[in-house]
């Protein structure tokens, strides 16, 4: 062999080792075979394979995914046949398994949630159905994930996205919520027009109370008012009568100083009667003192006469 022929062997094994060398990127596996049986799995990284023995059989994404299934007939308890559609999220966690394991894994998925929402769905009735979204997606996400372990598959999450009952019983529904929803505005109005009433009474009721209130105060400053003029008419009336005892009292003193003597009290007396007299009195009673008095008047009078 020449030194051409050298040159063309080692362009040839460098292009052989070129073609052969793969790269692994970041959340990938590799699935690699040798004359057609399962040989190892690569990782992330650099990977060089035997050139004409070895083959990449599959290329297996590690990151989570996932699939909406169309939606899919299912009958309830009740004989009520509605399209329900769901979304499955899963993770690959054994290449190999998933590889080997079973024959075009995502419609196995698919078929297996169909069949696996028929059976739930049909030991539900459709009110049941229509309100244990949590119940199916928990059963449905133990029974696939139960089923699919042994393909190498991870089920994370099942959610059950549309729920789509037929025609006539969506249009029944409607009309239901919205008898329900009449139901409850007239509850509401009922109601309000019960509190309102109520809270017109209590209002009248405090109204009452407060105008009784006031009236009683009232009635009290009244009965104050006449008791405390009372209190000073009797304080008057007293000073009144205490003022005349007082100037009685002066009077007879007074009297008791100037020590007039019976015959001068008499000739006042005599005075206050003659007084008296010339008025319209048609009888007067004289007492028998100033009677006494009139007769010495008289006997004084005829002594005038006889001189």
């Amino acid at each position: 062999m020449g030194f051409i022929g050298t040159i063309i062997l080692v362009v040839i094994v460098i292009a052989l080792i070129a073609t052969n060398i793969r790269i692994v990127p970041q959340a990938h596996s590799y699935v690699v075979e040798r004359l057609g049986a399962y040989q190892t799995t690569w990782g992330v990284g650099i990977h060089v394979k035997m050139p004409l023995l070895d083959k990449i059989a599959k290329k297996v994404i590690l990151k989570e995914q996932v699939i909406d299934f169309a939606p899919q007939p299912v009958i309830t308890k009740d004989n009520v046949t509605m399209q329900i559609d769901t979304v499955v999220f899963f993770q690959i966690t054994d290449p190999k398994f998933y590889t080997y394991g079973v024959d075009r894994p995502m419609a196995a998925i698919e078929n297996l949630s169909a069949t696996t929402l028929r059976n739930i769905i049909g030991e539900l009735e459709l009110d049941q159905t229509l309100t244990s979204r949590e119940i199916i997606n928990t059963k449905m996400r133990q029974v696939l994930d139960d089923a699919t372990d042994p393909w190498g598959i991870k089920i994370n999450r099942v959610e059950v996205k549309n729920i789509i009952p037929p025609k006539e019983i969506q249009n029944a529904m409607e009309k239901q919520m919205k008898a329900e929803r009449e139901k409850r505005e007239s509850i509401l109005i009922a109601e309000g027009q019960k509190n309102a009433a109520i809270l017109v009474s209590q209002g009248k009721k405090e109204s009452m109370i407060l105008e009784a209130e006031a009236e009683k105060q009232a009635a009290i400053l009244k009965a104050e008012a006449k008791k405390e003029a009372s209190i000073r008419e009797a304080e008057g009336e007293a000073e009144a009568i205490l003022n005349i005892q007082k100037a009685t009292a002066e009077g007879l003193k007074m009297i008791k100083d100037v020590q007039l003597d019976k015959e001068v009290l008499t000739l006042k007396s005599f005075e206050a009667f003659e007084k008296a007299a010339n008025g319209n009195a048609t009888k007067i009673i004289v007492p028998s003192e100033i009677q006494g008095l009139a007769g010495l008047a008289s006997a004084l009078t005829e002594v005038g006469k006889e001189k």
